[in-house]
């Protein structure tokens, strides 16, 4: 039978630990570290087809294990901030189908590991295989496989300096190992294994601040070693066989001056010398890598061409001159981001081919950029990976299960939607918009309607959000879903939004407001307000996901209102089905502080304030009816609000039941909660490992005014087995009438469950285990909010009327938005 879960979607973004965090596979893989994963991204299908799960924290070097005749990897090392390293393999080398990849932990270093690197010491697979990483506890650590076992060979000590980057490779003409060191003293070492042992053979000097990156280059008969540091500077070294006989002869002409040394098994002396100083970075040069090089009439051969990446925000691609051979800036090619509130490049890796480069960029974000086919020196920006670069706090569908949107601890919210093409089947999700760059790190969201939200940050105040024009028009074009269908009145919506200098709020900008300036005399410029304009919003028609550059500044939504009311930063928001009522609540060690605020979303006035718990509500939920209001607070106890009668101001809503400290079932804070379908029942989670169904909320029962007795838990209490952080019940029901309910725990995990009230006593049979999703699949902290889409069928494939599937969307400290794929006849 197949099986009931399958993730449809990952959204993440590369870990912010310098340079180190992405390598690019020659099997066209492109493996990141992405919170306590490594997570292996496919450009070609654009998206990830797997996480490597093993590390109990920070991830902050991969790297593939090369082989010298260039064939495609099969072995990954990570190092993270548990003190270890990972070695990833796997068997089959054509495809990336999901297989089981077996993980070998290599244990020793005493600090997080910040740069690894991994080489083969001959082609045939079953030898040694050699692993150098670098730590914080000042070492670094020679690890070498054979087969079964790994085990450290030896240790370099380096005092009280730090190594920044290692990187191994082979003397020419040999198979004698050389390894580079980039230290924080401002030199290169460089060891050389002699009788099993490495030796510090000699030290580079030249930068003049701390290196971040070293890389070796084999090129024919000769060795290249590129180094780049925080002096803004690029070096290129080069090493080669010098031949005994020739005497030295006197003479006058200025020469670069050459290291010799020579290697006691080998009868052969090499010598060092610096090839090239390449300037043009104005910021630390935090990366910097070669092409990788090809296999042509039998022989490897290197491209002389390097990437680097820098915090002044470019990334340069530099090749030698043709004529004179001299490396210069301008055979090169310089790409970068502009706009937004980003420092600058960590990494950059060049794709096998040489035809797509990657960057790493300082919030996490990757960049992809690919060549040109009719002008070499044109790169123009793609479509790739991303995602949030803290922790997640919130996700939500849209009402018409179109696309989600989620708020994080990175002040951003974003919009991600499925891609349909033209020509293909599949459907791939992307990120579409980032409709709110904030100030505050985001906690909560809700949907107010179709294109329409409100968010809660730290802050006092609710902002209110709607989409302009030019979203509502890529989104048609992106999703395939006709104009007409999307929105009536688009005539009177702004264009865009746009932020002011020193402001939080976005501005709407209208069609007049993006008029060209007109070309004045030379003196008006020097003016402050034209060097820095208003406004960077540029229209974009897309017919693909944007790139990068592109969300950080021209994908904001107009903010349309604040909602002032609450003393403290606020913590949950939630709207009701007939989109005419907010509910919302803020952080709160007082009864006063902890009341709950209804606003109208047509006046946007305040309309009513409900008092009850004592400590910070956690999480409010209107029934699907409309008719009650569930919150679940820090106190331990929830409270049950009835809507009245409609004012004309609005609904009125009274407390209709509640937990006490002699009714509580949960011992610890409520995370947690959520109403079946039909408005019966409601589920609350908690910390204490208790999952409870409570009802049942018949309006029959309501009337008579006896509640607070009659609404009990319906269910057995469930032992999640962990703190449960969140909880969702599907929309639809499974084929045999049984509710769906998902559990998020603290630890990553996500459960499904299936319940139905049997008889009048709550019986332990009610509830079955359906499903728990696999670990790689599920998240690796904890699991901040499930939700359902409202409709059966998945966003994107118009299969709503006789649907098996049901999606998930999920969000966690770990980085990441997930969708998941659920078939509901599987259950």
């Amino acid at each position: 039978m197949a099986a009931p879960v399958s993730l449809c979607h990952i959204a993440c973004c590369a870990n912010r630990a310098g340079g180190g965090a992405v390598a690019w596979g020659r099997g066209g893989l492109l493996a990141f570290a992405s919170c306590h994963d490594v997570v292996l991204y496919d450009p070609a299908v654009r998206r990830a087809v797997a996480a490597l799960r093993g590390h109990a924290d920070r991830v902050n070097c991969v790297c593939w294990v090369r082989r010298r005749d260039g064939a495609s990897e099969t072995q990954l090392v990570s190092g993270g901030s548990d003190k270890q390293l990972i070695l990833w393999e796997w068997k089959d080398t054509v495809t990336w189908n999901n297989q089981l990849v077996k993980s070998i932990p290599l244990k020793g270093h005493t600090e997080a590991v910040f740069a690894v690197d991994a080489v083969y010491q001959s082609d045939e697979p079953d030898l040694n295989l050699l692993i150098a990483s670098a730590a914080s506890d000042s070492t670094v650590r020679i690890w070498s496989w054979h087969g079964s076992e790994a085990k450290c060979v030896e240790i370099l000590h380096f005092g009280n300096g730090f190594v920044m980057d290692v990187c191994l490779s082979f003397l020419p003409g040999s198979n004698v190992p050389i390894l580079a060191c980039g230290d924080d003293d401002c030199k290169i070492s460089l060891f050389i294994q002699q009788n099993g042992q490495f030796q510090k053979t000699l030290i580079l000097p030249g930068h003049e601040d701390w290196i971040r990156g070293v890389e070796w280059a084999v090129c024919g008969e000769d060795l290249f070693l590129a180094s780049c540091a925080k002096d803004c500077l690029i070096r290129i070294w080069k090493v080669c066989t010098k031949s005994k006989q020739l005497p030295e002869t006197e003479d006058d002409s200025i020469k670069l001056k050459e290291n010799v040394f020579s290697v006691k098994d080998a009868d052969t002396s090499y010598a060092v010398s610096l090839e090239s100083v390449l300037a043009g970075h104005e910021n630390w040069v935090y990366a910097v890598h070669w092409q990788p090089s090809f296999s042509k009439d039998g022989s490897m051969q290197q491209p002389m061409r390097i990437l680097s990446a820098s915090m002044d925000r470019t990334v340069i691609i530099w090749e030698p001159d043709k004529e004179s051979g001299v490396w210069l800036e301008q055979a090169s090619v310089r790409v970068g981001e502009v706009g937004g509130n980003t420092l600058g490049f960590f990494d950059c890796q060049f794709s096998p081919d040489g035809s797509m480069i990657i960057a790493h960029a300082f919030h996490g974000a990757l960049h992809l950029w690919k060549q040109a086919t009719v002008n070499k020196k044109e790169w123009t920006p793609e479509v790739v990976i991303s995602g949030h670069f803290k922790s997640v706090e919130d996700v939500k569908w849209d009402p018409e299960g179109e696309f989600i949107i989620s708020v994080g601890s990175d002040q951003t919210t974003r919009l991600f939607a499925p891609w349909k093409r033209k020509e293909e089947t599949e459907v791939t999700w992307h990120e579409i918009a980032r409709p709110q760059v904030h100030g505050y790190d985001l906690r909560c969201l809700a949907m107010i309607g179709r294109f329409e939200f409100v968010s809660g940050a730290d802050e006092k105040v609710l902002r209110v959000f709607r989409a302009p024009k030019n979203f509502i028009e890529n989104f048609s074009n992106i999703t395939g879903i006709p104009m007409e269908k999307l929105c009536s009145h688009s005539s009177d919506l702004p264009e865009g939004a746009t932020v002011p200098a020193l402001g939080l709020s976005n501005k709407a900008v209208f069609e007049g407001d993006m008029a060209v300036q007109p070309d004045e005399d030379e003196e008006s410029f020097n003016t402050i307000s034209n060097q820095y304009p208003e406004i960077y919003f540029q229209p974009l028609i897309l017919t693909e996901p944007p790139p990068e550059d592109h969300l950080l500044q021209n994908t904001l939504w107009p903010e349309i209102q604040k909602l002032y009311g609450h003393g403290y930063e606020i913590f949950c928001v939630a709207c009701n089905n007939s989109n005419t009522v907010i509910a919302s609540a803020c952080k709160a060690s007082k009864k006063e502080h902890a009341a709950i605020i209804l606003w109208s979303t047509t006046s946007w006035k305040k309309l009513q304030s409900l008092s009850f718990h004592n400590l910070t509500v956690t999480q409010l939920a209107f029934s699907p009816d409309d008719r009650f209001l569930l919150a679940v607070s820090r106190d331990r106890n929830w409270s049950l609000w009835r809507e009245q009668d409609c004012s004309e101001s609005g609904p009125v809503f009274t407390c209709c039941a509640y937990t006490d400290k002699n009714t509580a079932v949960h011992s610890r804070i409520i995370w947690s909660c959520d109403w079946t379908p039909d408005s019966k029942y409601f589920i609350t989670g908690s910390r204490d490992k208790k999952v409870i169904i409570w009802g049942q909320c018949d309006l029959s029962v309501i009337a008579e005014g006896n509640v607070l007795d009659s609404i009990k838990p319906c269910s057995t209490v469930l032992d999640a087995g962990d703190s449960v952080t969140a909880v969702g019940i599907s929309r639809v029901l499974t084929p045999d009438g049984r509710y769906i309910v998902a559990v998020g725990l603290e630890n990553g995990k996500i459960i499904l469950y299936t319940w139905k009230q049997s008889g009048k006593e709550p019986a332990l049979a009610d509830w079955t285990t359906s499903c728990e999703i696999n670990n790689s699949q599920s998240h690796a902290l904890a699991v901040k909010r499930l939700c359902w889409r409202h409709h059966a069928g998945r966003a994107g494939h118009n299969d709503e009327n006789s649907s098996k599937w049901l999606q998930l969307a999920s969000c966690g400290a770990d980085h990441s938005v997930k969708i998941f794929n659920v078939n509901r006849f599987a259950l």
